[in-house]
């Protein structure tokens, strides 16, 4: 079964997206920038769905320009879920190495179909 690292500081957020995804994929979870980047690195996950704004020194868009520089952890689909809406974050997701961008609120089910069509 292939794994999918959830990173976002809101227990509430990755409990909808484990209960959304966990009867199709191994599911881990990271509640900090810090944690996602070793966590990344000790279970090569083949999916990311990474949040922006987390409390430490790393947010996500610092998790997902390290993650990619990583040669050990850039080769995972990353999908960035906030709430941060705006056109500037979205495009620097995407100029950073994210392959989807998602803003809550949004369908888990999205997701999950996101998923499907992009993990081989």
């Amino acid at each position: 079964m292939k794994k999918i690292l959830l990173v976002d500081d809101s227990a509430e957020m990755r409990r909808l997206l484990n209960i959304t995804l966990r009867n199709y994929y191994d599911i881990v979870e990271a509640r900090s920038g810090e944690d996602a980047i070793s966590m990344a690195r000790a279970y090569q996950p083949h999916a990311i769905l990474l949040d922006i704004v987390m409390p430490g020194q790393l947010d996500g868009l610092q998790v997902l320009k390290s993650i990619r520089q990583d040669a050990t952890t850039s080769a995972p689909l990353i999908a960035v879920v906030t709430a941060r809406s705006t056109a500037m974050d979205c495009n620097l997701s995407l100029q950073l190495g994210a392959d989807a961008y998602f803003v809550k609120p949004f369908s888990p089910l999205k997701i999950v179909h996101w998923l499907q069509q992009n993990l081989h």
